[in-house]
């Protein structure tokens, strides 16, 4: 078997790049650039590309230290940080970018050799040349990736010799003065900039040939950002020597006016066609290599995963990248292509920078050894897509539709590989500080924000106990549902992974779900309030279905005793199996003039409760029992103003009762009879009157539907009302 032959940094990842960087664009385009620009306008121009260059290879260089680096490239370095959906995405938008731009060089290689040679100058024979050139390129490639490879020694050996002839040149069409700023009919800027971009865009060549190198964690870097920087210096030096050298309506019109200026003029001709031929063999080479990784992880069909022949080329992806290309020489026209071009780079510039960002900030196992500040890929990032809005809105909101699609597509496709994924440790992350910031915090919030531990059961109604659970929790509200498994045989507990609950209900609810074994119910209750839950974010509700026949119970009133001093609020609720919730159209509040932690305590679930879907209809009321006789207007005035400060719109219901002084729960029979939910407040809790409460309650659930029992933990005062006081 023969082994397939490797490259080092010059050969493979250093030479690429150049080549595809002083290529078409700098000898077609980069005088009409600075003609239209000026000769600032056009430095930044060149600034600001290289900015987005530098931040992009800064970015792939340092990952490119960090993670094993296999086949494609900028595709595999992203697909293993930010995971398959994003990088599949990105992947196949820099795919679809990289075989376009071989008809960018192979069209403007056409618009030299017909200019050259005399042959026809319109789009039609453009599309002939460039298809013959495109034929001839890719049965070089199929032939020997080496030996194209070789090649490009000689290429830049002519691009170099090219270089020097430019700079030797005549001095005939010098300008009386050298244009500086852009000329009142000159193009816009942005479309400057927009057929500028792809020239900076060629170091991505030697990145993707990452699966050919002989050690790509030391290649990837040196070469890519010697290729940039070795760019960078001769874009400037010879927009500067051409704004002193030629005339800048010159500029604006004639595309072949290097070789008029040129010491050697064939040679220049020989620079041109070796530039812009071997950038398209670049893409010709690294396009399939990029589609042949993502196949092998399945996110595009696998049959361009497939080698063929001794040194194992991916002949089906090269037949792909065949195709585009060809589409794009039928458009014909190099500044249309490429601005289309630009717009794909840009976008998968913009996620690789954030990519790099993500990784140094969220994922503690990032330690590259290509060690670079971390707002470098946030730079890179803001400055992609501050580009592309000004480049073209729409183009850039297509751009995003696009990328979306793939994302959503590839997410449903469930493609899984044994890689690390960015967005769990910024998750993690961002837990991690948002905890450390609640807990530092302490309790200085305003606003209740339920963390409810629910015991649902397994009755045939908990569904009903579960949606009333995540209603009362609002929308960033926690519920952890446990299922408590009881075993009095003490054997062992269930493991981790076992105690996770996966419930098609659950999810839906948005619920965590968790299965414990306990040797008492009761007991197991108090364990898991006094232990679930950590710094920041500890559970403060306990809601649990009222337990029938109870009455008794020394262990159920020890445990709500328990759960009280350890200042949770608790919930209880008694379902109604005949009403359910009714129509979700009515709520009742009873107050009592010593239940001011309670009273508040029901608005902020009122809040919540309103907020959700089955509930958004819902008629509230706040009955209040005057026992007192205390005047009407100061109570209603003072019950106003705490539900205004709460904001939620109830109507207010004074009951006297000071003269016939009827039991509060014989009250709520007559008033609540048809409510679809009552809200009560537990009265201060006390062991040794529970068989008399726990007797009343039920007495009263057989005559009213649904009904949550509120008590309201010591420490629940966050508007600092004492209802009491007030009244």
């Amino acid at each position: 078997m023969i082994s397939k032959k490797k490259f080092g940094t010059f050969e493979g990842v250093f030479t690429p790049s150049i080549l595809t960087i002083l290529g078409v664009i700098m000898y077609m385009r980069l005088g009409w650039v600075v003609g239209n620009a000026g000769l600032f306008g056009a430095i930044s121009i060149i600034i600001l590309a290289h900015v987005i260059a530098v931040t992009t290879g800064l970015s792939v260089s340092s990952v490119a230290t960090d993670k094993k680096i296999g086949a494609g490239g900028i595709y595999y370095i992203l697909s293993r940080s930010m995971g398959i959906p994003i990088g599949g995405s990105i992947g196949i938008a820099l795919f679809v970018g990289t075989a376009l731009s071989i008809a960018l060089y192979l069209i403007g290689f056409a618009e030299s050799i017909n200019g050259y040679f005399g042959f026809g100058m319109t789009i039609n024979h453009f599309r002939i040349t460039g298809t013959i050139a495109l034929v001839s390129l890719t049965a070089l490639a199929l032939f020997s990736t080496s030996v194209a490879m070789k090649a490009q020694f000689i290429i830049l050996a002519a691009i170099i010799v090219s270089l020097i002839s430019i700079f030797l040149g005549t001095n005939d069409f010098a300008p009386d003065t050298v244009q500086l700023i852009a000329a009142t009919d000159s193009i816009p800027l942005e479309v400057v900039f927009a057929i500028f971009f792809p020239a900076v865009t060629g170091f991505t060549a030697g990145i993707a040939m990452s699966g050919d190198l002989k050690d790509p964690k030391t290649s990837i870097p040196k070469g890519t950002l010697a290729a940039i920087g070795v760019g960078l210096f001769v874009y400037l030096v010879l927009a500067v020597f051409i704004a002193f050298k030629v005339d800048a309506e010159i500029l604006k019109t004639d595309y072949n006016f290097l070789m008029k200026i040129a010491f050697f003029a064939p040679a220049v001709v020989a620079g041109i066609w070796g530039a812009t031929l071997s950038s398209a063999l670049g893409g010709i080479l690294g396009g399939p290599r990029i589609l042949q990784a993502m196949s092998i992880d399945k996110v595009t069909p696998k049959i361009f995963g497939q080698v063929s022949g001794e040194n194992k080329e991916p002949v089906k992806a090269l037949f792909l990248v065949f195709l585009i290309a060809e589409v794009g020489i039928l458009i014909g026209e190099l500044d249309v292509i490429a601005r289309v071009v630009s717009m794909f780079y840009l976008t998968a510039y913009g996620f690789i920078n954030i990519s790099y960002f993500l990784e140094s900030w969220a994922n503690p196992d990032f330690q590259p050894t290509f060690k670079i500040k971390r707002w470098i890929g946030l730079l890179g990032f803001i400055a992609c897509f501050a580009v592309m809005f000004k480049l073209d809105t729409m183009a850039m909101l297509g751009a995003f539709a696009v990328i979306g699609l793939l994302y959503t597509a590839l997410q449903r496709k469930e493609v899984k590989l044994q890689s690390n994924d960015v967005w769990r440790s910024v998750w993690e992350n961002v837990v991690n500080k948002g905890l450390k910031k609640i807990a530092a915090n302490g309790d200085q919030n305003s606003n209740w924000n339920p963390n409810i531990i629910l015991f649902s059961g397994r009755s045939e109604h908990q569904s009903y106990l579960l949606e009333l659970g995540k209603t009362v929790s609002g929308r960033t509200g926690i519920v952890t549902n446990f299922k408590l498994i009881l075993d009095k045989n003490n054997n062992k507990p269930l493991k981790k992974t076992e105690q996770i609950v996966q419930d098609n209900t659950f999810k839906e609810l948005g619920i965590f779900a968790r299965q414990i074994k306990v040797d008492n119910i009761y007991t197991g209750i108090t364990n898991i309030a006094s232990t679930f839950g950590f710094s920041g974010v500890e559970p403060n509700t306990i809601m649990m279905g009222w337990p029938k026949g109870l009455e008794n119970s020394v262990e159920y009133a020890q445990m709500t005793e328990t759960l009280l001093y350890l200042d949770y609020n608790l919930l209880y609720l008694d379902f109604d199996k005949r009403t359910k919730f009714g129509n979700y159209q009515t709520v009742d509040l009873w107050w009592r003039e010593t239940d001011s932690k309670n009273a508040e305590m029901m608005l902020n679930i009122a809040r919540f409760i309103i907020a959700s879907h089955k509930w958004n209809d819902t008629n509230i009321r706040v009955l209040f029992v005057n026992n007192n006789n205390v005047d009407r207007t100061i109570i209603h005035t003072k019950i106003a103003a705490l539900v205004d400060n709460l904001r939620v719109n109830v109507t207010i219901k004074i009951i006297n009762n000071a003269v016939e002084q009827k039991p509060f729960y014989e009250l709520i029979e007559q008033e609540s009879k048809a409510t679809d939910l009552t809200l009560i407040g537990i009265p201060n809790y006390k062991i040794e009157k529970q068989a008399e409460f726990v007797l009343k309650t039920n007495q009263l659930f057989e005559t009213i539907g649904s009904t949550l029992l509120v008590k309201a933990a010591n420490n629940f005062n966050f508007l600092d009302l004492n209802f009491k006081d007030k009244i």
